[in-house]
C-alpha cells in the first residue's frame, strides 16, 4: 500500500477512541453547514449529476449521507475501517455504500472507477492531512475516479489557517478537547501552499473550473464561545476535452 501503516494506524486509532455521538469530531460539523453550501458551488459544474458521487475521506458519513439524498448513487470512501464502521451502522437504510480506499494507490481507484464507471467527486479537507509526498499520489487518484464526464470539488484549509490553528494547539489551557486527539493521535494537519493544490489538479491532468474562498466551519467553539471557523480555498476541477 503506498499509505505507511503508522498512518492508516493512527487514523484508525483515532476512529476507535472517538465519541460516537454527532458532532464529537473536530470536523464532523453539521452538512448544512459544510456539504450542503459546497454543493451551491459545485453542483452548477456537474456535467452530468447522474454519475454516482464518491465522498473520498468520508469518515464518519455525516456528509455523505447529506449527499445520499440528492444523488441518485454515493459511495462513501475512507482509508479508516473503523470511520467506515460508524458511518454503516449510522445509515442502516444503506442509503450509500462504503469502502476502504486508499486514494494514494492509483490502482485502488481505478479499480473502483471500473466498478462504478466516472465519477463525480467531493472531498473535503483530506490533502492537508496526507503526507506531502502523498498528495499528488491522491490528485492522481480523483484523476482516475473522474475520468472524461467527471468534476471533483476540493476544500482544503489555506495558508491563514495555520496560524489559527497554530494559536488553538499553543493555548496557555492546550488545545480545545477535539482539537488534542487529533494531535494526540499523530495525524496532526500539515501546512498545504495556497498554489500547490492547483497544481496537484492540473498536473493530474484536469482543468480548474472554478474557485474560491471559504470559511471552513468546525464543531469546536473558541473562549469566546464563537464556533471555531478556519479559512478555506475550494476549486472545482474536471476534463473539458
Amino acid at each position: 500500500m503506498s499509505v505507511t501503516s503508522r498512518y492508516r494506524e493512527a487514523w484508525e486509532g483515532f476512529w476507535r477512541a472517538a465519541p460516537e455521538e454527532q458532532g464529537a469530531v473536530f470536523w464532523d460539523a453539521e452538512p448544512t453547514l459544510t456539504v450542503g453550501i459546497h454543493l451551491g458551488l459545485f453542483e452548477p459544474h456537474l456535467a452530468d449529476p447522474s454519475l454516482a458521487m464518491v465522498d473520498l475521506g468520508c469518515g464518519n458519513g455525516t456528509q455523505t449521507r447529506f449527499l445520499a439524498d440528492r444523488f441518485r448513487r454515493v459511495v462513501g470512501a475512507d482509508l479508516s475501517a473503523a470511520a467506515l464502521d460508524r458511518a454503516q451502522h449510522a445509515d442502516p437504510a444503506g442509503q450509500a455504500t462504503y469502502r476502504v480506499l486508499d486514494a494514494v494507490e492509483k490502482s485502488e481507484t481505478e479499480t473502483l472507477h471500473a466498478e462504478i464507471g466516472d465519477a463525480n467527486v467531493y472531498m473535503r479537507g483530506v490533502l492537508h492531512q496526507a503526507e506531502p509526498e502523498d498528495r499528488q499520489p491522491m490528485v492522481d487518484g480523483i484523476a482516475a475516479l473522474v475520468g472524461e464526464r467527471g468534476r471533483v470539488f476540493l476544500v482544503e484549509l489555506s495558508e491563514a489557517a495555520k496560524p489559527v490553528l497554530l494559536g488553538l494547539a499553543q493555548s496557555p489551557t492546550g488545545p480545545p478537547a477535539k482539537l488534542a486527539p487529533i494531535f494526540q493521535h499523530g495525524i496532526a494537519p500539515g501546512e498545504v501552499a495556497d498554489d500547490a493544490v492547483p497544481e496537484y489538479v492540473r498536473t493530474a491532468g484536469l482543468t480548474v473550473l472554478a474557485g474560491g474562498e471559504l470559511p471552513l466551519t468546525t464543531t469546536e467553539f473558541g473562549p469566546d464561545g464563537d464556533r471555531i471557523v478556519l479559512p478555506s480555498k475550494w476549486l472545482v476541477a474536471g476534463r473539458t476535452s
